[in-house]
């Protein structure tokens, strides 16, 4: 049965990304995929314990998915005030050069502080506001996705990954900072570069971004501005003082900021407030977007409960003699085909877990947060961009795929130069057999 189970997830994946040659939205057959992998899964089950197993995976992906929700409706809200014209009128230079520059390097730090799904969508929207022609739009979103997942990378907060290697206890923030910082620049650094040389010219601006707006003032512009970034910035303080998961902290900015915006426009008339309320920005939220999350992930999830993940970890180890950095390396590939959590998760399951502040755990965090960045599907920061600005697959491929796996493969190689003399770059010898052997729940039947 698994085999059925990986053959209808290569399936899916290969129709997505063929969206536009088949005319069909790649959330439906996300969807689809999914729920198909996880039906196969429940008949080809001798157990009924499948169904807990199902119910933790939806937990975990309604986390992301509500968190997802949370963020775009803020910033759905301050697009709805106009409140981004305090950034996009202090944009003064159209060189391409010097602005992917400049938004490259925001979208790093903002990643860093937030963490990378949130600088995506944020800059994503922002991105739509400035520039009027569809090439440079993608182009410069592509290379967002490289920068936001770049700075996710060296922070403890900046991504799903290193939150949870941080939580289990794998890695500290101090070292995972220090560590993985400088490689996550030259990440960003080195497609920036190569981009530099090729770009020319000035970007066409859109003409309306600097126009008056007579729905809201500039005061309520700059106090809803101020209020999201401020809420959005909350989400990780309020993680590391309750310990909570990220979107309760999302869904308590949001339900401020719900709150604030109701009271600032009850006198106005009702269709002026519905517009600049929650009730205005859900109906500007890319729900499509939210599927095709939903059903990756479930498909994902599917080949992690019948052990696909872990047989793949367990022939990376034995392979290449449990050399992290080749291990990490193609994990990290992988993480552009495959979402980057479970593989994770599946890591910290198989891998020695009596090491801390190792090398392994570090280069992991810093592979399986950028590796992604080479296709556009492997990273939450990548399908968000690529449902904010309807980026095709194949375009990015041809345009960013490749600088991407520059930026990713010159910060692996600064990473193992700066530690290639640690005396952990072989993965202890541990019970993956054990593991392996262990009791399984979830045999499948064919």
């Amino acid at each position: 049965m698994e085999i059925f189970i990986i053959s209808v997830f290569v399936l899916g994946y290969i129709f997505i990304t063929l969206e536009h040659v088949v005319s069909v939205d790649k959330a439906s057959i996300a969807l689809v995929t999914g729920v198909i992998c996880w039906a196969l899964i429940a008949l080809g089950m001798n157990t009924p314990d499948f169904k807990y197993q199902l119910h933790e995976h939806v937990g975990h992906i309604s986390e992301i998915l509500f968190f997802l929700l949370g963020a775009m409706t803020i910033v759905e809200l301050v697009d709805n005030h106009k409140g981004f014209k305090i950034i996009t009128d202090r944009i003064t230079t159209n060189k391409r050069v010097k602005l992917l520059w400049i938004l490259s390097i925001v979208a790093f730090f903002f990643s860093a502080v937030l963490d990378n799904l949130t600088a995506a969508i944020v800059m994503g929207a922002l991105l739509s506001k400035i520039m009027k022609e569809k090439n440079d739009l993608w182009f410069f979103g592509g290379m967002i996705i490289i920068a936001a997942n770049a700075g996710g990378a060296w922070s403890p907060i900046g991504d799903v990954t290193t939150i949870m290697l941080w939580i289990k206890g794998k890695v500290t923030a101090v070292n995972i900072i220090k560590s993985t910082i400088i490689p996550s620049i030259i990440c960003m650094v080195i497609p920036l570069l190569y981009a530099s040389i090729k770009l020319k010219g000035n970007v066409l601006m859109n003409d309306n971004r600097t126009e008056d707006d007579d729905v809201t003032t500039s005061n309520e512009r700059n106090f809803i501005f101020f209020l999201g970034v401020l809420g959005l910035l909350f989400v990780p303080i309020f993680k590391l003082i309750t310990d909570l998961p990220p979107y309760m902290g999302m869904l308590l900015s949001l339900g401020v900021i719900w709150i604030v915006t109701e009271i600032l426009h009850r006198n106005k008339i009702y269709e002026t407030r519905k517009k600049l309320t929650v009730i205005g920005a859900v109906k500007k939220i890319d729900i499509p977007t939210i599927f095709f999350f939903l059903g990756i992930l479930l498909a994902v999830h599917g080949l992690q409960t019948i052990g696909t993940l872990d047989n793949v970890a367990s022939y990376l180890k034995s392979s290449f003699n449990g050399d992290i950095f080749i291990i990490n390396f193609i994990i990290g590939l992988l993480s552009a085909i495959v979402d980057n959590v479970p593989l994770v998760a599946g890591a910290i399951e198989m891998y020695p877990k009596e090491i801390v502040d190792s090398s392994f755990w570090e280069f992991l965090a810093y592979c399986a947060g950028t590796g992604g960045s080479v296709l556009i599907i492997g990273s939450a920061a990548g399908v968000a961009i690529m449902g904010i600005l309807k980026i095709d697959f194949f375009w990015y491929l041809r345009r960013i795929t490749f600088l991407a796996f520059i930026g990713y493969a010159s910060g692996a190689l600064t990473y193992w130069a700066l530690n290639k003399n640690e005396n952990d770059t072989k993965l202890k010898s541990s019970t993956i057999e054990k593991k392996l052997n262990k009791e399984n729940l979830f045999v499948c039947k064919f």
